[in-house]
C-alpha cells in the first residue's frame, strides 16, 4: 500500500465517505453501494476485486440493518404474503450471484475497470427511467411471469455480485413491472432478495485470495459501514425537500462521472 493510500484510509474518512454515500442513498431509498464503489476505488486506492469485495461486506452489512428498520413502514407478515415473489426471484439471483462473483475473480484489473464502469452506466440509466415507475398490472402472468423472474433475477445478481451492490436499482423496478408490486413492498421485497444474493456472492468471493482485504482493513470496513447507516438514515429525513425530478439525474450523472473516472483506472 502506498503512502498516500494509507493516509486516507484511517477510520474517520471511511465513516465520512460511508456518511455521504448512506445521504445520498437515502435520499433515493437505496442502500448506496453503487456510489460507495467508485470512492473505493478513486479516493481510498484499492484494486477493483478488493473494491468489490469491501462493498459487498458493507452493502451486506447495511441490508441486514435496513431490512428491520422498514419493518414499521411495511410489516413482515405483509412480505410473507409475497413469499413466492422473493422465491421466484432467488431462484435466479442466488445462481447468477455465484456465476457473478466467479467471473470476477478471474479477470484481469483492467477488465474489471471496464466491467465496472460499464456496470455504473447501467445502474445510472435504471435510476433515470426504472426508479419512478408506477405500481400496476403486472407485464406478465403465469408461466411466463415466473420465467421472466428467473431470468431477471439471473441478471440482477450477476451484476450485484460484479459490483458489490445489493441490487435495489435493478431489482425494484423488475418487482414493480413484472409482478405490479406497491413501490413501498418492492422496497423491502428487494431487500429480502438481496441479502441471500449478497450472502452467495461473499461465499464466493471468500474462496478467493481478494478476500483477505477485508482482514486487513476490518476497522475502515466497520466504519465505513456505520457511516453508511447512519447517513441513510440522515438522508431518509431529508427525503422529499428535494424533488426526485431534479435529484435523480443529479445522482445519474454523479455515477456517469464515476464510470469515466474508474474506466480511465483501466488505462
Amino acid at each position: 500500500m502506498d503512502t498516500a493510500a494509507s493516509s486516507s484510509r484511517s477510520t474517520f474518512n471511511a465513516f465520512g465517505a460511508g456518511a455521504g454515500v448512506g445521504v445520498l442513498g437515502g435520499l433515493i431509498g437505496l442502500g448506496g453501494a453503487e456510489f460507495r464503489l467508485p470512492i473505493l476505488i478513486g479516493l481510498f486506492k484499492f484494486g477493483p476485486l478488493e473494491a468489490v469485495v469491501l462493498n459487498k461486506a458493507a452493502s451486506l452489512v447495511v441490508v441486514t440493518a435496513a431490512l428491520p428498520f422498514r419493518a414499521g413502514t411495511v410489516p413482515f407478515n405483509q412480505m410473507a404474503a409475497s413469499s413466492w415473489i422473493i422465491a421466484n426471484m432467488l431462484a435466479g439471483s442466488l445462481i447468477g450471484a455465484w456465476f457473478g462473483a466467479g467471473r470476477a475473480t478471474r479477470l484481469r484489473s483492467d477488465a474489471l475497470y471496464r466491467v465496472i464502469a460499464i456496470l455504473l452506466l447501467l445502474i445510472a440509466g435504471a435510476l433515470l427511467f426504472g426508479h419512478n415507475v408506477a405500481s400496476g398490472e403486472a407485464l406478465l402472468i403465469g408461466t411466463s411471469r415466473l420465467l421472466a423472474g428467473l431470468i431477471a433475477g439471473f441478471l440482477i445478481g450477476v451484476v450485484a455480485s460484479l459490483m458489490g451492490v445489493a441490487g435495489g436499482e435493478l431489482l425494484i423496478p423488475a418487482l414493480v413491472l413484472l409482478f405490479g408490486v406497491d413501490i413501498k413492498l418492492a422496497g423491502s421485497l428487494s431487500l429480502a432478495i438481496s441479502l441471500p444474493t449478497l450472502l452467495v456472492g461473499f461465499t464466493r468471493y471468500s474462496r478467493d485470495q481478494s478476500f483477505s482485504v477485508i482482514g486487513r482493513n476490518r476497522g475502515f470496513l466497520l466504519a465505513m459501514a456505520g457511516g453508511s447507516i447512519f447517513g441513510a438514515f440522515i438522508g431518509g429525513q431529508l427525503l422529499g425537500l428535494i424533488p426526485s425530478t431534479l435529484l435523480l439525474p443529479l445522482l445519474a450523472m454523479i455515477l456517469i462521472i464515476s464510470a469515466a473516472k474508474v474506466w480511465r483506472h483501466a488505462d
